[in-house]
């Protein structure tokens, strides 16, 4: 007698079918959770000092770090004159299909340089994102390859570029190490576009939006730049604060959560101002010569004079447009120190931008190089007091 088989019905293979699927699903989004590679470095802003340093060079998703790139090259176009801070862009139908976090612009919306500096810096606005790349390289993959290039020459060796946003994408990759640098650069090179990233909130067609980057408000210094997450990369974020005239910069791959982030970057941060107030090794042995060397080595005292290259009605660029007037001159202004003067003025405190502690000679033939790449600068005498501070604090 044959043996009766009972078949399975069609409800019962459709779940089947369903449940496999669902748990294939499951299975690559634990999968691409647990891609997210923990790094963290942190760097001396003016002369790239290492002060923490775990897996920096790991090659990690960097999300929507990406922007930083994406707004380094839009600051370019504007310094360059190609665009300017109104011009127009226009929305194509790629840039409205982005998924969030977006303005959500219609195709055919304009939107300015200005308003689209905004969108990214504070908003992370990814449709916004495809807008830029497409008015600057025609094509967002065009872009792409000028953002990896813009890579290579400032020092990013580990970073490849496939779109604006940070969207996943298996080509987009870069490092900690890398990420330091871009911020570096964008500190050192736009001092005056830097700022946008410390602003807290923005208001697009009556609604307002706020930053991701709450660091901001809750970390004394801190005054950019951006955040990141898409589930493969974790929490990502890249940060600069400032404080006594020194500068770090801290980025984190791969936060558990946004807060969790946030509280080991303040650390980080924390960690690499305590390692600034202390010597490195080699300065200590500089500092230290053998008695027959101490005559030919001796050093005269720091000179009493300075140099005056801007002032500004905020600490960071005020100090940037200084410390970019020491990279340009080493020789002249690098013995020299950093020193924001406040002048209190009716409405608002004016920061003057100078380094002190040169000679006479030095700030004169200082400004008058400085002159000839058409950066303000006069020499100033300062007063004892005024350096017995700066030397104290």
């Amino acid at each position: 007698m044959e043996e009766n088989v009972r078949q399975p019905s069609t409800s019962s293979r459709v779940r089947t079918v369903f449940s496999a699927a669902l748990a294939a699903i499951l299975v690559c989004l634990l999968a691409a959770g647990a891609e997210a590679k923990y790094a963290s470095f942190v760097m001396d802003s003016m002369s790239g000092r290492v002060l923490h340093d775990i897996n920096s060079d790991t090659r990690n998703y960097p999300a929507s770090l990406t922007k930083v790139m994406t707004l380094y090259l839009l600051f370019e176009a504007v310094e360059s004159g190609h665009l300017t801070m109104d011009t127009q862009l226009t929305t194509s139908a790629k840039a409205v299909r982005q998924p969030s976090s977006k303005l959500g612009l219609k195709r055919g919306d304009k939107i300015s340089v200005r308003r689209a500096i905004l969108a990214l810096a504070v908003k992370s606005a990814n449709d916004v994102a495809v807008v830029v790349a497409e008015a600057l390289g025609k094509t967002e993959r065009k872009f792409a390859l000028k953002m990896t290039a813009k890579a290579r020459r400032i020092g990013m060796n580990r970073t490849t570029f496939r779109n604006a946003s940070g969207l996943p994408h298996r080509g987009q990759l870069s490092t900690a190490r890398d990420m330091a640098i871009l911020a570096k650069a964008m500190i050192r090179d736009f001092p005056d576009y830097y700022p946008y990233f410390s602003i807290k909130a923005f208001t697009y067609r009556g609604k307002t939006y706020r930053s991701h980057n709450t660091l901001l408000k809750t970390y004394d210094g801190a005054d950019g730049l951006k955040t990141g997450y898409i589930r493969a990369s974790g929490y990502n974020l890249v940060t600069s604060a400032a404080r006594r005239g020194q500068r770090v910069i801290g980025v984190v791959f791969g936060g558990k959560s946004a807060r969790a982030r946030d509280r080991h970057m303040a650390k980080l941060l924390d960690k690499g101002f305590r390692k600034l107030d202390t010597k490195p090794p080699a300065a200590m042995a500089k500092a230290a010569p053998s008695p027959a060397s101490k005559r030919r080595q001796s050093k005269p005292a720091p000179g009493d004079w300075g140099v005056q290259v801007g002032a500004y009605y905020q600490f960071a660029p005020a100090y940037e447009v200084a410390r970019k007037a020491v990279s340009r001159l080493p020789t002249l202004l690098g013995d020299g120190s950093i020193k924001v003067v406040t002048r209190a003025q009716k409405r608002k405190t004016l920061y003057r931008a100078r380094i002190i502690h040169i000679t006479r000679k030095q700030a004169y033939r200082a400004c008058r190089l400085l002159k000839k790449s058409k950066v303000p600068c006069f020499a100033v005498r300062i007063p004892k007091k005024a350096l017995r501070v700066a030397s104290a604090g």
